[in-house]
């Protein structure tokens, strides 16, 4: 028996969408989303081409389920660096995340997969945000206000994030530093407009 049939008999079923997921991870980082089909997941995992579909039907279901694996990917970072540096050791995360992994930060924001058709996907994605609500909700006495400051949040840290992936921000802009330290000091100068609000209400009291 050849080795490709050997490999192509060896999987379990239990272990069979772990192996895909991680091939299709894999073509996906290196190659981009367009790259990604189920003929080429076959060949590249080694298993027959019937194998796919009893866990991915389509092509769309299988990229929701990168997805969603990048979005529990780094909803679990996020959880890691709330707690050793809070709320900047998150964005830097986030952001470092992203470069990282380019191709599945693409597809996890980029719409080719329609999140509100997949449950699974909808889930994770609403928890990974979710954590970063619950980690400004304690800074603002009102829950609107946590959540208009998560989006806020989130908006930054996605919107540098873009910046960076797609090289708009120059050389001459980070001055010399590394793409973690740039992010970093991006990241801190936040807490001056977090602060501006209180102080502008300060000097409106003291006025009066």
């Amino acid at each position: 028996m050849s080795t490709s049939r050997r490999r192509k008999h060896s999987y379990h079923h239990g272990d069979l969408p772990a192996t895909l997921l991680r091939a299709a991870g894999k073509i996906l980082e290196e190659e981009g989303v367009d790259a990604l089909s189920l003929r080429e997941l076959t060949r590249r995992a080694g298993v027959s081409h019937a194998a796919p579909y009893r866990h991915f039907p389509d092509r769309e279901s299988l990229l929701a389920a990168l997805a969603a694996e990048g979005f529990a990917l780094l909803g679990e970072a996020q959880r890691e660096a709330a707690a050793a540096a809070g709320l900047r050791g998150m964005g830097e995360t986030y952001v470092g995340f992203a470069l990282a992994h380019p191709q599945r930060f693409r597809l996890m924001f980029g719409g080719t997969v329609r999140i509100a058709r997949h449950k699974a996907l909808r889930e994770v994605a609403t928890r990974a945000f979710d954590g970063l609500a619950g980690a400004l909700a304690a800074r603002s006495p009102e829950a609107q206000g946590a959540r208009d400051a998560s989006i806020a949040a989130w908006a930054l840290v996605h919107g540098l994030a873009q910046l960076l992936l797609e090289g708009r921000v120059a050389q001459a802009a980070r001055a010399g530093r590394s793409e973690a330290r740039f992010v970093s000091d991006v990241l801190a100068t936040i807490r001056f407009a977090a602060g501006a609000p209180a102080r502008a209400a300060a000097a409106v009291d003291q006025s009066a």
